[in-house]
């Protein structure tokens, strides 16, 4: 596989993996909503109601999920799939967990269904070069994996083949890629649709395209946050091709350019490269030509010389200017854009100053106008004239206007804008001239889109509402197409379906933006606002919002109104727009008379850029905006706005579009930092909402998004139909029918079409899955089967075995029997002496047998060559032998290959762990991200202090604004005196009308009448005014115990500021340890490391010394090798003796040579064996030493590597002491934190009470003020009756005025809307009643007028009463502005309180989400800790086997071993007997010989006798005697020689009977060393298998360390975090003690005040007597409403305590965990350690391997060793059952401490949940009661209301004494509810303290106690240690070799398959 095929094709290997699939079939995997990942993936455990328990795959963390936001998993079969379409299971998770997968493997671009998805992987990729060019060449779509040149090949050849226009439209966030994308699409077509078939032949118009790029990208193109090349404008690139394929021209269209980019930037951002490029790479010529100058000195260059890292603006710069020569762009108009760009930098450094005596703009320094007038070829005069007093049409005559400073430079940077564009419009249409200038007619074209996709900012203006627009419109334009392509899909199959067009779904959102009328859009509305005068961005926001209000996708926003003004539902989401500035930007406005200048510029170019003058928006269209009524007229209909424009465009863009085969292309941004392979789910999702995937995604759902061909459907489920299709051959759509009918489905979810079977989404995973319990059934019933049959096998091997021994044991008793018989043995002995008898015959029988001897001897001699070539045959055996040693050698040879592909698998293990590494690095580099996340936070804090200082000064401006309102104040007082100057003269004109008056004397009477009551309404209002007295005597007791609670509560904050001192002192004391500690921590990991490299060395020296030792070994083998052939060589000797022993007993007249020959062999063989039994002794000895000299060096060793464990252990206590210091400070900190917010909670809910008060009583207040002017209006209506009626009329107008103004203010205060209306019908009904009164006056007047002189005395009295009414009135307006600036100041207040209160709400929202986060990483280390005691259990459970199975091999070896002994002895035995026997049979031998010596000699004699019979002539009688006694000798011969016979007899049969024992012997020795060859093969196979689960368990191991450094890294960061944290809390600590000494400051303010109130308090207290019992009643209430708050507040703190108490307990459990952590260090040290050992031990695994066969042999040499061995076994074993049993109490303890802590968690959890329960139906009731009292106030102040009214002399006193009241009583609560806070805080500190240090005590001393149990075992392991390596030696053939053994331990474990 190539490098660009790793980044192109999936590797189906890893994907087809039958344990993913077992593993998601059996599990039940879903996916589950989570807020780090988006999703994961979980198991499904079980079903409650609406809930489910998922259990999380890669925590192991069991959570409730609703059933509603699970989400279906696809099967594994669909991992990394190419078309998203193809999703059994389409969601949210799904999309997204198959992307991820994708980008982590390479593989960047994946389809869904007609989109093609691209994620960024901000590195390049090998797979854009002409080789995967060709590749893509000519290929359909799903031939090849996904690629933009697979759409963009797809795309040209259906253009091609249809000869219908295509397009291809790139769309998404800056810097997801569209561009490069783009780029990579005119690439493709360049090289395929090229005429000229090489590159080097390139012509002209391809290399003009391709060039076109650059230019556009230099001048369109910017650097922001995102994205270093990020494209400011919206293009559409139309390719041309004629009728055989080939490029004949191109166009470009552009969209929305952001020019405001070229008058500033944001931070970190740059303006268009060009600027850049020009000032980098211009020389020094051009420079002088076009005004160029230093980076520094423009303006508009906000953030100066900013450079791209990898970038050369000068290259770039030259690489341009060659792209513009491409192009065929002269040099003078090349010059000429340069002077534009130029001339925009220097109008930012046009500088305008304000004149001194009016706001008219002036300009100091003209050397930049200059300039910028010489680049553009104007007059400076002129164009300084045009700006600062420009010419503007008013009517028909034209004005020169003054503008303004800001005027002038808002007119300048709108210059530069304009100018920028209109160059830049001038550049696409100079390209697209130099494109389309071929001859060749064009067939059809290829367009390609590259705009901005959907985005959603905080603020929403009007650029990125044309961007939603657009996204809006292609949306719905892949809706329409993509079921366009269903439908014709459908019709194809033949398949039912109603057509759906879902484009119609976002026709909605369409209409409300750009429908033209009936009711008109938000375009259409924002240039109707722009064509009247008075029109404001508010006023267009309020028609939008009347017009659209009850439009289903239009919204009001959420949020404030500052930040946004109405919202609207798009198809990917809400989106909130601001709508600052629209009409400007929307009008585009530029100063005309500068345009008209430009227009007769003597510069060609600039006068081309500006011909067009007569369409733009002039100044006085703005002007007359805000001044002048008829000034706003178009010329002749030429104006046209933005929003028109862009919406033409679009709406060609779309009937282009729709004209053609649209393909779609979606780019995303993976993350924000431009690091290649990471993802960040939640971005990602967010883009695929924005982007319209996830849109195209429920449209698929909707059909029948899943098919499968009819044969692929048969052959993969035909499994779960097996006997619904017949036998023989049938058409695959019916079988498709059948087995859909047995399957049982429902119709609505598969439909069957032609040649598919379409599905649901879902149904081809609910089929997965009972397939694979199918096979998983079959499986299971195939191996049940052959393990039946393997065992009837051996069953009857057995049986076999059985009956041959049998038969074995049958002929040995028999023989046992008759050897032992004693007839027998008389019958052998008996037998010989039955022939005595006939000597004769016997004589005769002699001489025949001596015949038949010399017959035998040649018959012997016969043998004795046809045992020749017995030796030869044997010869050519032992050849035979050799080959099969050769063969031996080979298998050897095999063997040493096997361990070659070990190492070759231990170097990819090395390579899996260097990518682990790399990953770990990974994480690294996101730790540091996060580490940057956190200094952006502390950047955040800063901006925060940063507007909390900017509150400040606002609250400074307010206070300015008081004394403006204060000046305003006495002007209003002016006019008031004026006002009373007017009402004098209106008296005098009274006077005149003094005569009519004296007639009403009638009326006076009434009048009289009238007075008396008013005196009893007096009296009544004069009791209720003692009433309030006494109340203010009640809340001057309240003050007298605030102020004594206060005095405590000073002392409490001193303690409480002494405790904080000394914490902070032993935090102080504290960081000295723990930098004492890691300076100990540093030293003792040199310490380390030098024992690590003594370690190092001492391994090195093991290993020599093991090479020694394999070479001895070796030389060990070759002398046994040299023994067996020498005991081969004895056997061959031995053989030859017997068959010379076999001669001799045949032939006893054989030759004493032969006799003499033989000794000398038995010599020979004697020699030989003393030599080999004295070399044997020799080596064992040699052997015994190098064992001697091993054991000692190993011993060494272990010395050496146990001293170096026990350094690590004291390094690690030192360790876990620090850490466990660094959790106590992290826990400290944590109450520390959660008080702060606790304080802050409680300070927003009196705040928030504070500001409900105030309102109501700014309320009440406004109501008193209505009521007071409407009272003020009547009694001035009827002093003034007839003269001042109209007066009166004007005054009722503005009464009703302020009616409505009030009514609409009672509208937005919705808690107190029933009592207002009641309110105002009390007063509406009262005014009708002085209407009433009113006219019977004026009726009594006219009846009066002739009585008018009689009353005329009466007349002056009334107007004393009247002057004193008007003094009174004076008073109440003193009283009412009084209010009324109180009322402000509450507003200040209210609004500082409100601000505050927000940032205190979003400290709290941070602390939990840091409280949530800590919360994740406890369960995630709980998970970690619970897998790691999993871990630990498996592995002690194979050490356990392993001991059992060394046990076993031991028992085995001892048995074996015994067996031999017994054998050598009984073989030894045998062989003394048979020495004596041979030396027996040598002793007869020679007694025959001598016999046979005799006898020769004898018959020598009597042949001589015979022969000299005749010549001596003896007598007969002497010869008889001689005869006699020579028979006689030779009878004695006989019987000797008889005698002799039965002896050798009886040694030739125990001879026999040895050799049958040696030949059973050694039988039984092959078959146990056959058997033994077997054992050694299985249990090397079984090696093998337990070495690969061995290196699986590694790699595991080393992912978890992995993943355990990573949360060591993820802890050290959080505990930075707290400690930036504690930092904080010091500053907040600080700040509020600040305020607490401000809060002293007013509270002594307040003293004073109340000293002087308390004055006039004594003049009241005596009228305030009479009204002391009504007030009683309501002081009851109040008590019993203070005993309720105060009860509850004691709850409540009781609440807050018991949860402070949880709190300490969580961190104690964190403590808990964290020594947890440590734990499992140690033990990850102690695998490592372990790991090393198995290294080892597969090391030593191989060397056996090797030597198994020959290790057998070795047996005899072993003895001494297995004895060692057996001792040391059993004292180990007594060890490892002491271990075990430690363990197991160990384990039991754990669990009950995990118990009773999670007993415990639990009770108090429930226990404050129904705390919590019971405080808020508290709290309801209290609301309820609050409510009660408020309604009480709400009375009590109406009742105030009509004293107020009608209590003329004492209102100023009661007046004032309530206003001061009313300020103290809220400033007393605020000062005791923070007197309060500050109190329970101080006790909460205290307690937490005394708290932690008890539970700091405690974990201390249960961290010692394990430690000193940890310290125990590491012992009593470390003294298992040391014979578990000597264990090793001894045998290593079978580590596993009854693994499914029981096991004897103590502990039985499971079965291990």
């Amino acid at each position: 596989m190539t490098d660009a095929d790793k980044f192109l094709y999936v590797d189906r290997n890893m994907v087809n993996n039958p344990l993913a699939q077992a593993d998601w079939a059996t599990k039940k995997l879903v996916w589950v909503p989570s807020d780090r990942l988006g999703f994961e993936a979980g198991s499904v455990k079980e079903e409650r109601g609406d809930e489910c328990v998922v259990e999380l795959a890669d925590s192991g963390k069991k959570v409730k999920v609703n059933k509603d936001d699970i989400q279906k998993m696809n099967p594994p079969k669909f991992s990394k799939v190419e078309d998203m379409a193809e999703l059994t299971c389409l969601n949210e998770a799904s999309v997204l967990h198959n992307l991820k997968e994708r980008y982590y493997s390479g593989l960047i671009y994946t389809y869904s269904g007609l989109f093609c998805v691209v994620i960024n992987p901000y590195k390049n990729l090998p797979i854009y070069s002409e080789e995967i060019v060709e590749m893509y060449k000519g290929k359909k779509r799903h031939e090849m994996p996904p690629h933009i040149y697979a759409i963009t090949d797809t795309a040209y050849r259906s253009m091609m083949q249809d000869r219908e226009d295509q397009s291809i439209l790139c769309t998404g966030e800056s810097g997801a890629g569209k561009t490069e994308n783009t780029k990579k699409v005119i690439q493709y077509l360049a090289h395929v649709a090229s005429s000229h078939k090489t590159k080097k032949d390139q012509g002209e118009l391809e290399k003009q395209l391709l060039q076109a790029n650059p230019i556009l990208e230099a001048f369109g193109n910017a650097k922001t946050v995102k994205n270093d090349n990020s494209s400011r404008f919206g293009k559409f690139i139309r390719i041309n091709f004629d009728v055989n394929g080939y490029i004949v021209g191109a166009n470009i269209e552009t969209y929305l350019l952001e020019k405001s980019r070229a008058i500033r930037q944001a931070k970190d951002e740059r303006t268009f490269h060009l600027f850049y490029y020009m000032l980098s790479g211009a020389g020094d010529k051009l420079r002088s030509e076009i005004c160029l100058e230093g980076y520094s000195s423009y303006k508009f260059l906000s953030n100066g010389n900013l450079t791209i890292p990898g970038q050369q603006d000068k290259d770039l710069f030259v690489e341009t200017m060659d792209a513009m020569k491409i192009m065929s762009i002269p040099e003078d108009e090349q010059i000429g854009m340069l002077k534009v760009v130029s001339s925009v930098l220097q109008l930012g450094n046009m500088s305008f100053k304000k004149e001194r005596h009016s706001d008219q703009a002036s300009m100091p320094d003209d050397t930049a106008a200059q300039k910028v007038c010489h680049l553009m070829g104007m007059n400076v005069t002129d164009f300084t004239r045009a700006i600062l007093s420009p010419r503007i049409k008013v009517g028909r005559d034209y004005v020169q206007k003054a503008q303004t400073q800001e005027q002038a430079e808002f007119a300048v940077e709108a210059l530069a804008k304009a100018t920028y564009e209109r160059m830049f419009r001038w550049l696409v249409m100079r390209i697209n001239k130099a494109l389309d200038k071929t001859k060749r007619q064009g067939a059809s074209f290829i367009g390609i889109l590259d705009i901005a996709g959907f985005e959603i900012f905080e603020l929403n203006s009007f650029e990125q509402m044309c961007i939603n627009y657009t996204n809006e419109k292609l949306q719905q334009l892949f809706n329409h197409t993509m079921f366009i392509l269903e439908q014709e899909e459908y019709q194809r199959e033949g398949i039912e379906w109603s057509f759906i067009d879902f484009g119609l779904d976002l026709q909605p959102c369409i209409d409300l933006i750009e429908k033209p009328a009936s009711p008109p859009g938000i375009l259409a509305l924002l240039d109707e606002e722009c064509w009247f005068p008075k029109a404001t961005d508010k006023s267009f926001v309020e028609k939008v919002l009347q017009e659209q209000g009850t439009h289903p996708k239009f919204h009001k926003p959420k949020k404030l109104k500052d930040e946004a003004d109405f919202c609207i539902m798009h198809y990917a989401g809400k989106v909130d727009y601001k709508a600052d500035e629209w009409l400007m930007k929307n009008m585009d406005p530029l100063n005309d008379n500068v345009a008209s200048l430009l227009n007769q510029s003597t510069d060609k170019f600039v006068s081309e850029l500006w011909k067009d003058v007569d369409r733009i928006v002039g100044l006085d269209k703005v002007a007359g905006m805000s001044e002048m009524p008829g000034a706003f007229k178009t010329r002749k209909g030429m104006f046209r706005t933005v929003g028109q424009l862009y919406k033409e465009q679009l709406s060609k863009l779309m009937a282009t579009l729709r004209n053609t085969n649209p393909n779609f292309v979606r780019c995303i941004i993976p993350n924000h930092e431009k690091k290649a392979g990471k993802l960040d789910p939640h971005l990602v999702l967010d883009q695929l909402r924005c982007n319209g995937v996830l849109e195209g995604i429920r449209i698929c759902r909707q059909g029948f998004p899943n098919r499968i061909v009819f044969q692929e459907f048969r052959q993969r489920y035909e499994i779960l139909t097996p006997n619904s299709i017949p036998k023989g051959f049938m058409d695959g759509k019916q079988a498709c029918v059948l087995m859909i009918k047995t399957l049982e489905l429902d119709p609505n979810l598969y439909r069957i079409g032609q040649s598919k079977v379409f599905f649901r989404a879902g149904v081809l995973a609910h089929l997965e899955e009972e397939r694979d319990m199918k096979i998983t059934d079959v499986i299971i019933s195939f191996q049940a089967w052959c393990r039946g049959y393997v065992a009837r096998k051996a069953f009857a091997r057995r049986q076999q075995q059985l009956t041959a021994m049998k038969v074995i044991q049958r002929n040995c008793a028999a023989y046992l029997k008759l050897r032992n018989w004693q007839w027998w043995r008389l019958f052998t002995k008996v037998k010989p002496l039955l022939q005595v008898s006939r000597q004769e015959e016997e004589m005769q029988a002699k001489d025949d047998e001596l015949v038949k001897i010399k017959e035998k001897q040649q018959y012997a001699e016969v043998q004795l060559q046809e045992m020749e070539g017995k030796q030869k045959q044997l010869n050519a055996e032992k050849v035979a032998l050799q080959e099969q040693l050769q063969a031996e050698t080979e298998l050897c040879a095999e063997a040493e290959e096997m361990r070659a592909r070990l190492s070759a698998k231990k170097q990819e293990l090395e390579e899996i762990l260097h990518d682990l590494e790399a990953r770990v690095e990974e994480e690294e580099e996101r730790a540091t991200h996060l580490q940057g996340e956190k200094k952006k936070m502390q950047q955040n804090i800063t901006d925060l202090e940063q507007q909390l200082d900017e509150e400040e000064a606002a609250r400074q401006r307010l206070q300015l604004e008081k004394v403006t309102v204060e000046a305003k104040m006495k002007k209003v007082e002016e006019d008031v005196m004026v006002l009373d100057d007017q009402n004098n003269k209106l008296m005098k004109e009274k006077k005149l009308m003094e005569e009519r008056i004296s007639e009403f004397t009638t009326n006076l009477a009434e009048e009289e009448e009238k007075s008396k009551s008013l005196q009893k309404l007096k009296n009544k209002h004069e009791a209720m005014i003692t009433d309030l007295e006494d109340r203010l005597r009640r809340e001057e007791k309240q003050r007298q115990e605030l102020e004594k609670n206060r005095r405590k509560q000073d002392g409490d904050s001193a303690e409480l500021h002494d405790q904080i001192a000394e914490l902070q002192a032993q935090i102080a004391e504290l960081r000295a340890q723990l930098a004492k500690k890691e300076e100990e921590l540093q030293a003792a990991l040199a310490r380390i490391e030098e024992e690590a490299a003594q370690k190092n060395l001492a391994q090195k020296k093991i290993r020599e010394m093991e090479a020694q030792l394999s070479e001895l070994s070796e030389d060990l083998e070759l002398e046994r090798v040299a023994r067996t052939k020498a005991e081969k060589h004895r056997r061959d000797l031995g053989e030859e003796l017997e068959a010379l022993k076999t001669e001799l007993e045949d032939t006893l007249d054989s030759t004493a040579a032969q006799q003499e020959l033989r000794s000398k062999r038995e010599t020979e063989v004697t020699h030989l064996k003393k030599a080999l039994d004295d070399e044997a002794k020799v080596h064992e000895q040699q052997v015994v030493e190098m064992r001697q000299k091993h054991g000692q060096a190993f011993d060494d060793l272990n010395e050496q590597l146990e001293q170096a464990k026990r350094n690590k252990v004291s390094v690690e206590k030192t360790k876990q002491a620090l850490e466990s210091e660094r959790n106590e400070l992290a826990i400290e900190l944590q109450t520390l934190m959660q008080g702060k917010g606790e304080s802050e909670h409680r300070r927003k809910k009196a705040e928030g009470q504070v500001t409900e008060l105030q309102v109501k009583h700014a309320e009440s207040e406004r109501q008193r003020l209505e009521l007071a002017e409407r009272v003020a209006k009547m009694q001035a209506e009827l002093e003034n009756v007839n003269t001042v009626l109209s007066d009166v009329e004007g005054k009722s107008i503005k009464a009703y005025k302020d009616c409505s103004a009030v009514e609409s203010q009672l509208q937005d205060t919705h808690e107190l809307l029933q009592e207002e209306t009641r309110q105002k019908l009390s007063l509406n009904t009262r005014l009708r009643q002085l209407e009433d009164e009113q006219n019977g006056l004026r009726e009594q007047l006219e009846e009066e007028e002739e009585a008018k002189k009689n009353v005329e005395k009466q007349f002056f009295t009334l107007q004393a009463q009247l002057a004193d009414m008007k003094k009174k009135m004076e008073m109440e307006v003193g009283s009412l502005e009084n209010a009324e600036e109180g009322k402000k100041r509450f507003q200040r207040d209210l609004e500082g309180v409100s601000q505050r209160l927000e940032e205190r709400n979003a400290a709290f929202e941070k602390l939990d989400k840091t409280k949530t986060r800590v919360q994740q990483e406890l369960d995630d280390l709980l998970v970690d800790q619970d897998h790691l005691r999993q871990i630990v259990s498996n592995l002690e459970k194979k050490q356990k086997k392993f001991d059992q199975m060394l046990a076993e091999e031991k028992t085995i070896s001892c048995r074996f071993a015994e067996e031999r002994d017994r054998a050598e002895a009984e073989a030894r035995e045998k062989e003394t007997r048979a020495l004596a026997l041979t030396r027996q049979l040598e002793t007869l031998m020679d007694v025959k010989d001598e016999m046979d010596r005799a006898n020769k000699l004898l018959r020598a004699e009597m042949e001589d006798l015979v022969s000299s019979k005749d010549d001596v002539g003896k007598s007969v009688h002497e010869l008889e005697k001689s005869k006699r006694g020579m028979e006689q000798q030779l009878e004695e011969m006989k019987t000797q020689l008889e005698e002799l016979e039965d002896e050798l007899q009886a040694t030739e049969d125990a001879k026999l009977r040895l050799e049958v024992n040696m030949q059973a012997m050694k039988a039984q020795y092959d078959r146990d060393l056959a058997g033994r060859d077997e054992m050694g093969e299985e249990k090397k196979r079984q090696l093998i298998k337990q070495v690969r689960e061995m290196e699986m368990e590694l790699e595991d191991e080393r992912k978890q360390r992995s993943v355990a450094v990573a949360a060591r890294k993820k802890l050290e960061l959080d505990l930075k975090e707290l400690e930036a944290a504690i930092d904080m809390a010091n500053k907040n600590r600080d700040e509020a003690l600040k305020q607490l000494k401000k809060l002293q400051a007013q509270m002594k303010e307040l003293l004073r005040e109340l000293e002087d109130t308390r004055q006039s308090r004594d003049e009241i207290l005596a009228q305030a007597k009479e009204n002391e019992k009504k007030v009683k009643s309501m002081e009851a209430e109040m008590i019993q409403m203070s005993e309720e708050l105060a009860a509850a507040e004691r709850v409540k703190r009781q609440a807050q305590q018991e949860r402070d108490e949880l709190q300490d307990e969580i961190n104690n459990q964190a403590g808990k965990n964290a020594l947890i952590a440590e734990e499992k260090r140690r033990l990850e040290a102690r695998i490592a350690q372990l790991e090393e050992e198995l290294e080892e031990e597969q090391c030593n695994t191989e060397l056996v391997n090797d030597r198994l066969k020959r290790a057998l042999l070795q047996t005899d040499q072993m003895n001494v060793e297995l004895t060692a061995e057996r001792s040391t076994s059993q004292r180990l074993e007594g060890a490892r059952a002491q271990l075990e049993r430690q363990n197991k109490e160990l384990k039991l303890k754990l669990q009950e401490l995990e118990g009773t802590v999670k007993s415990k968690y639990k009770a108090s959890i429930t226990a404050l949940e129904a705390k919590i329960a019971q405080l808020e139906e508290q709290l309801d009731i209290e609301t309820r009661e609050r409510q009660v009292s408020s309604k009480l106030v709400r009375r009590t102040e109406k009742k105030l209301k009509e004293v107020v009214l009608q209590v003329d002399d004492e209102r100023r006193n009661t007046e004032q004494y309530k206003d001061q009241s009313d300020k103290l009583n809220s400033r007393m609560k605020q000062l005791k509810r923070q007197l309060e806070e500050s109190e329970e805080e101080a006790q909460r500190a205290n307690a937490n303290r005394r708290k932690l240090q008890r539970e700091l005590e405690d974990a201390t001393e249960s961290a010692d106690a394990m430690n000193r149990e940890v310290s125990t075992l590491k012992s009593k392991l470390r003294r298992g240690d040391l014979p578990f390596t000597m264990r090793r030696i001894v045998s290593r053939a079978g580590i596993e070799s009854d693994e499914e053994s029981e096991p004897k331990s103590e502990t039985p474990e499971p079965k291990a398959e």
